[in-house]
């Protein structure tokens, strides 16, 4: 009876790990995605954010869900990252949005507009107040899809070979940006070049371009570009808080199970929060460095910051008349950044600046 009895719970057990173990396995399955990113690996903060994602989605998995990541160059040129998401050629990408404008002016609010958000605002924009959606509707033109997956916080205006003293200091010169702020400087005379980030260096030496932005102090010294160039300017109007984005190739994107996605959701999140917390060490003691090396701070005079927010005003007006969608987003941000100006005057700015006055004392 003993022996019948055992036998039978046996039996029911194997049946039931029969029955469980292939659920177990396809609820689990193994998927190998490749990135390209659209720097190198030099910049181990933005480089260094792809490859945390990727660590963190591999982590809560078990390994089964891996995204092998590839710096700028390797499998496509940085600025072309986009067109291998879109094409299928690779999986995803970690880039900035504006990079393609070219393709659709709603992208530059991926990433950001000149005199827009700050980091926290881009977030919250993201996040609560229809971003994500209005920027997902331009890359689904493109067979892709974005999470939020790190931001700058607000950049440097970069390295000069020549100081600037008046508006017309900028007729002519050859400043190295990308997206938006390219376009605004150009209308009062700059030559904007869209170089990718491993080949700034070398241009700047051989004095093919003028100037160039990047990000901020820890990415700019690892470039070498106050070798080449004396005078660093800030801040980057241009970029008060540039979002950095996973691009997907939206069918692959929708071939996975729904807790992939939610995984890959969560460790975008991780990724853009380790992103920002990261440059947030590091620029600052990558500042003094720069300095101590005989850089020269200097801030945009006020104007030039003039001059540069009513030519965006210019560009950004013009751009709405001609594309509803872009007016859209536009209206969008900008209803967004006056609610939340109004609330960082009174709590943010004002203990930052009450703070920043009083360094030394506390």
């Amino acid at each position: 009876m003993e022996r019948r009895t055992f036998l039978k719970g046996a039996t029911v057990a194997a049946t039931a790990t029969a029955i469980a173990s292939p659920a177990v396995a396809q609820s689990m399955p193994e998927v190998k995605w490749r990135l390209t990113s659209s720097f190198p690996k030099t910049l181990d903060t933005i480089y260094g954010t792809a490859q945390q994602m990727a660590k963190f989605v591999s982590e809560a998995t078990d390994g089964k869900f891996q995204i092998q990541c590839f710096a700028a160059g390797e499998l496509v040129p940085g600025l072309q990252a986009l067109d291998a998401v879109t094409t299928g050629a690779v999986d995803c990408a970690h880039t900035p949005t504006y990079f393609y404008t070219g393709k659709d002016p709603v992208l530059v609010f991926g990433t950001g507009t000149p005199f827009g958000l700050n980091a926290r605002m881009s977030n919250a924009w993201w996040h609560f107040a229809g971003g994500a959606d209005l920027i997902n509707a331009s890359l689904a033109k493109f067979n892709a899809i974005g999470l939020l997956c790190g931001n700058s916080g607000c950049q440097m205006g970069g390295f000069f070979r020549k100081e600037l003293k008046e508006v017309a200091d900028l007729n002519g010169l050859k400043f190295r940006i990308a997206g938006m702020g390219g376009q605004v400087l150009a209308r009062l005379g700059a030559v904007p070049q869209v170089i990718a980030p491993g080949d700034v260096y070398p241009a700047l030496e051989r004095g093919t371009i003028d100037a160039t932005e990047f990000v901020g102090p820890y990415d700019d010294e690892k470039l070498g570009l106050y070798r080449v160039a004396k005078y660093y300017y800030y801040p980057g109007w241009w970029e008060g808080g540039a979002m950095i984005h996973l691009v997907a190739n939206l069918e692959k994107y929708n071939e996975l199970p729904k807790h992939y996605k939610a995984i890959l959701f969560q460790a975008c999140e991780a990724a853009n929060t380790w992103m920002l917390a990261k440059y947030d060490t590091v620029n600052a003691p990558a500042l003094r460095r720069l300095i101590a090396a005989g850089t020269e701070l200097r801030p945009f005079p006020q104007a030039i910051m003039e001059a540069c927010l009513k030519s965006t005003n210019e560009l950004l007006a013009e751009l709405a008349g001609a594309n509803p969608d872009f007016k859209k987003t536009l209206d969008s941000v900008n209803a967004y950044r006056g609610d939340q100006l109004l609330w960082w005057q009174v709590g943010e700015l004002s203990f930052d600046t009450f703070m920043a006055r009083t360094r030394g004392r506390t």
